[in-house]
């Protein structure tokens, strides 16, 4: 029952630890090692002394071979910085590799042209691929399937919407919420990109409906506000306030509020999001996007006529520009310039536009793109706009170098449009100036380019309408897989709500067997507590009763003892009643000292038996003689024995059977082995036995039994309960007559 009760705590402690355990699991956010590296796209030459850091906390440097190593968390801003190159953020996601490719045709002054080919790299060399149910084969053509449509994201839209169709059909019939996902949100990227925003809106709704995602609700925040559709975007941008993003994420949500209020005409709440942008941009030095946000309150700003504010903010976008690359100055220098151009500042126009002509010249390159710029900047429609600005001053002269040098360079790239505008205003400033043959000349060279742009104009529409066509088909097919995998999933969760009745069914069984085995437990666990309690108490009770016993002992001891110094003061024999008072003093020490011990060692019982024969013989000199014989091989010290246990048959031997012998008897007391753990002792006396001792007691002895002998057998019977069978008692008569008692005490170790 011990080891029980013993098993029962081990487990109670087990599950106390399991559930700390589980309450301490998560108390503090897991980091781990991330490594990367930064290289060039196209030579694959690393890039070193690049810094890298995460907004809020650690830092380091690339090493020569292009590598890194920082301590991150999930969700952590990654930012990396280098002179020659653009500033670049990655939004951590899990212990992965990172590596970030540049494009070397920038002169270093660019990151990879698609930040979405960018992305494809970091989420190949992802170290901890989500688990799959499905075989490796599968899982493999839905990446690649998925890769390649990444792939052909900006270059070819019926390709990559195609190998998109392709990876949603390796996933056969079975659910795989997360695929679904990461297929529906690159199609609503490519959508994106090619300017199908009612498309990009659907995909991205979909992706979101098979696993919600804070990333995919930013996009269709967007999306919403590509397609015109303000109202939309503010709600989606408002719910993702209430999630845990990131500090790009914020300054994201916040710049996005503010479009949707500036479609929807809210000046201030317009202005209170990019400010609330503004200040996180700066609060963690986000370039980038400090010069986005000065440049949308200047644009909002002009809208509403505060001018002065407005070329302050675009001054600021300017600078914080130049701060990161030429590509991304120009830019800003464009929206000012046609700032200053919607207002009549041409001076500050064409100032802006020539600095824009130095980079296209110094970067060896004749255009300059942007995801973020509305328009190309190219050297065509820039020399365009100057001349266009001097026409607007009046300085036709110096405006016709311009036209021409626009119209030249739009011919080598072929681009009617700025051609057809440069040509009509040349036409306008030679009209101006009082050349009217130059001007019907240029004039019929703009007819004619107009005529050529509607030829154009015509086949891009039809080419549009067949792209529109293909677009439709396809997303027609990726529709139709959807609607055959929501059947199927239909279908799946009728089995799987049966399976579910069945399963929470046998739940329901299997917790009641638990709780009939746990009442079963408690009830043995009750029981043994119970029979623990009993036990304990019965032993209590029998330590009172053995207690209760020896107090009675030992007044009968001294009242017997007591009377035999009474016969010596009767007979006066003075000397011999002091001599027995002294021993009996020493006696009565001896039994006091041991009155509270259930056992003493034998050697200290012999010493009692000892002293206590020679007091009594001291009386009884003419009755009897007596030989106390140990075995030598007797170990007394090995033995304990109830005290005064063996007195009692001692005093029946002389009181009750020598001393009404005629002749001399004898009391023989022999402690003898019986095997390795047993001793035997025997008392054995010649008296006149048991039966003519009690023929010849008096009524009044009749009347008042003795209660040594009674006591005896009630103290053997408590004490054999208590350990085991310790002792045991046998009294005999030696002789046929019924002469001779003989008491045998079997004492166990």
């Amino acid at each position: 029952m011990k080891i029980k009760s013993a098993i029962i705590l081990v487990v109670f402690l087990c599950l106390s630890l399991t559930t700390k355990a589980q309450r301490t699991t998560f108390d503090s956010k897991p980091t781990f090692n991330l490594k990367g590296v930064v290289m060039y796209k196209d030579s694959r030459r690393p890039i070193k002394n690049v810094h890298v850091y995460i907004i809020g906390g650690r830092s380091t440097y690339t090493l020569p071979d292009g590598s890194f190593l920082i301590k991150a968390s999930a969700n952590d801003e990654l930012v990396f910085e280098h002179k020659d190159i653009e500033t670049k953020y990655y939004v951590i996601k899990d212990d992965e590799d990172i590596k970030l490719l540049v494009d070397e045709n920038a002169h270093g002054v660019g990151v990879e042209d698609s930040e979405k080919e960018e992305a494809r790299t970091l989420e190949l060399k992802s170290k901890k691929m989500k688990t799959s149910s499905r075989t490796p084969s599968v899982a493999f053509r839905f990446d690649d399937a998925l890769d390649s449509a990444k792939f052909y994201q900006r270059k070819d839209v019926a390709k990559s919407v195609q190998f998109v169709e392709k990876s949603l059909q390796t996933l056969g019939k079975r659910r795989d919420n997360t695929r679904q996902a990461q297929a529906f949100r690159v199609l609503g990227d490519t959508y994106m990109y090619w300017e199908q925003y009612d498309l990009a809106v659907s995909n991205y709704k979909t992706s979101l409906s098979s696993v919600s995602s804070d990333e995919v609700m930013l996009k269709l925040a967007r999306a919403h506000l590509s397609n015109n559709e303000p109202q939309e975007a503010k709600s989606s941008f408002n719910r993702l306030l209430k999630s845990r993003l990131s500090i790009y994420e914020k300054i994201e949500v916040y710049e996005g509020l503010g479009d949707a209020n500036k479609a929807l005409n809210e000046k201030s709440a317009a202005e209170s999001n990019y400010n609330s942008a503004l200040k996180l941009a700066k609060d963690n030095k986000v370039t980038p996007k400090i010069t986005d946000l000065n440049s949308k309150l200047g644009e909002l700003f002009a809208a509403s006529g505060e001018l002065q504010q407005a070329e302050g903010l675009f001054q600021n976008s300017i600078q914080a520009a130049e701060g990161e690359n030429l590509k991304r100055a120009a830019v800003q220098k464009e929206k000012v310039a046609d700032f200053y151009s919607a207002n009549n500042q041409f001076d500050k126009e064409i100032e802006l536009r020539k600095q824009n002509l130095d980079v296209i010249d110094k970067i060896n390159d004749s255009i300059i793109t942007q995801d973020d710029a509305p328009e190309a900047i190219t050297r065509q429609k820039t020399n365009y706009k100057i001349g266009a600005a001097l026409a607007n001053q009046q300085k036709f002269n110096e405006a016709i170098p311009f036209l021409e040098e626009s119209i030249a360079e739009a011919d080598k790239s072929e681009d009617i449009i700025v051609k057809k505008d440069a040509t009509r205003r040349l036409s306008e400033v030679y009209e101006n100036l009082g050349d009217y043959n130059k001007a019907y000349t240029t004039y019929r060279e703009y007819v004619e380019l107009v005529d050529t742009l509607v030829v154009k104009k015509e086949q891009q529409i039809s080419q549009a309408a067949r792209f529109s066509k293909n677009i439709t088909e396809q997303q027609s097919r990726i529709s139709s897989l959807e609607k055959d995998r929501e059947l199927t999933e239909s279908k799946m969760d009728l089995i799987s709500a049966e399976r579910q009745l069945t399963t929470e069914a046998n739940k329901r069984q299997q917790t009641t067997i638990y709780g009939l085995i746990a009442g079963i437990l408690l009830l043995v666990v009750a029981g043994f507590f119970m029979y623990r309690s009993i036990r304990q108490q019965k032993i209590a009770n029998n330590l009172l009763a053995l207690r209760s016993l020896r107090s009675q002992m030992n007044p009968h001891f001294i009242f017997n003892a007591l009377n035999s110094v009474n016969s010596y003061i009767a007979s006066n024999d003075e000397r011999n009643a002091n001599r027995y008072l002294a021993e009996f003093s020493t006696l009565m020490r001896s039994v006091l000292e041991n009155s509270d011990e259930d056992f003493i060692p034998l050697s200290k019982e012999i010493e009692l038996l000892q002293l206590y024969t020679k007091l009594e013989h001291s009386r009884f000199q003419d009755k009897f003689d007596y030989d106390i014989n140990i075995d030598p091989g007797v170990d007394v010290e090995a033995y304990t024995i109830p005290p005064m246990l063996l007195q009692p048959y001692i005093e029946n031997a002389i009181w009750h059977g020598l001393r009404y012998k005629k002749e001399k008897g004898s009391l023989l007391i022999n402690i003898k082995n019986i095997d390795a753990d047993s001793i035997c002792i025997t008392i054995e006396d010649d008296g006149i036995g048991r039966k003519a001792s009690a023929a010849l007691k008096t009524k009044n002895q009749l009347k008042n039994k003795s209660k040594g002998m009674g006591n005896i057998k009630k103290r053997i019977t408590i004490l054999n309960d208590m350990y085991k069978d310790k002792v045991a008692v046998q009294v005999d008569d030696i002789n046929g007559d019924g002469s001779g008692t003989l008491v045998t005490l079997t004492l166990n170790k």
